[in-house]
């Protein structure tokens, strides 16, 4: 079978090459690959993976062969997984079935695609800030996959939602999503908050910091910014039972199969309450433009590829 594998000598050092079929353990679907979409997570990886590597989280497709163990869905079901070991980015994948849902009648793959990795780190850093009814909620990196989603969940949660963008053209769209107030740079957020969710790391995180309220939460959850935090102590212990907390989806997928969670996504996105915000939906015989075109920041929302 074909799959995107890492090529440090071709453009985004991406490329299409020959790869062995994968063998599904007894838990797992073998799921014939319709739609990827791309994470700045995976871009990460790709500059420093070794020739061979081989990226892939967010998939949807249809089941080929159902799990020996009569677990999960049968062959010939639409469905949407989440790949905690990668390897998505191809013809053919072995899902567990803890991290695979039946995709409904409706829900397009390039739409379902875009849900697995941005739409559950939304819906679960969201929920570690308890009940956010009239709660004060501040999301860094608004624009993006897991920002756009987050908005949206916070809202309907009946938070207050402040995003926060990087530049005055990526606030286009959010206050439809639900944002109340839309910003650019961190430092221009009116916090206190009770929730600060951050991707960006380094200054971002320093100032998502120093906008927390006493007994609230900071999330991070990314670090898209690349190098480190520096932040005066002050602006945490002054506030009494407020605290830091650092998520990684990959490694909760593995503590907490997320397969209900991703079913609770895709309901909402067929019943008009939930939009993926999808973006640009390219061949994967183009991967690297799509890769170009997320690093350098011209994705509004999500990327998606269709297995052509």
């Amino acid at each position: 079978m074909r799959a995107l594998v890492a090529d440090p000598a071709q453009p985004e050092r991406i490329a299409l090459r020959e790869v062995p079929e994968p063998v599904p353990g007894p838990g797992s679907a073998l799921v014939e690959v319709e739609a990827v979409a791309l994470n700045r997570g995976e871009l990460n990886r790709l500059a420093l993976a070794d020739d061979g590597w081989r990226p892939g989280w967010d998939i949807a497709g249809t089941v080929r062969t159902a799990a020996t163990d009569g677990s999960g869905p049968a062959a010939g079901t639409p469905v949407v997984g989440l790949l905690a070991d990668g390897l998505g980015w191809a013809e053919l994948a072995a899902v567990p079935i803890g991290a695979l849902c039946q995709r409904p009648a409706g829900l397009a793959a390039t739409t379902a695609a875009a849900l697995p990795v941005a739409g559950l780190t939304a819906l679960r850093i969201l929920r570690m800030g308890g009940l956010l009814l009239d709660r004060r909620v501040c999301i860094t990196g608004g624009a993006g996959g897991v920002g756009r989603l987050a908005i949206q969940l916070g809202h309907r949660a009946g938070a207050e939602v402040t995003a926060v963008v990087g530049r005055p053209e990526r606030a286009e769209g959010l206050a439809a999503l639900g944002a109340d107030r839309v910003v650019v740079g961190a430092d221009a957020a009116q916090g206190p908050f009770d929730l600060v969710l951050d991707a960006a790391g380094g200054a971002s995180l320093a100032a998502a910091i120093g906008l927390v309220a006493p007994g609230g939460t900071v999330v991070t959850y990314g670090n898209s910014a690349r190098e480190p935090t520096t932040f005066l102590v002050n602006d945490l212990y002054t506030k009494w039972g407020a605290s830091i907390r650092g998520y990684f989806l990959i490694a909760d997928a593995w503590r907490d199969p997320p397969a209900a969670d991703l079913a609770h996504l895709a309901k909402l996105v067929v019943d008009g309450r939930l939009d993926p915000q999808v973006a640009l939906v390219g061949s994967w015989r183009d991967a690297a433009a799509a890769l170009a075109a997320l690093r350098e920041r011209r994705v509004g929302g999500k990327a998606v590829l269709r297995i052509d």
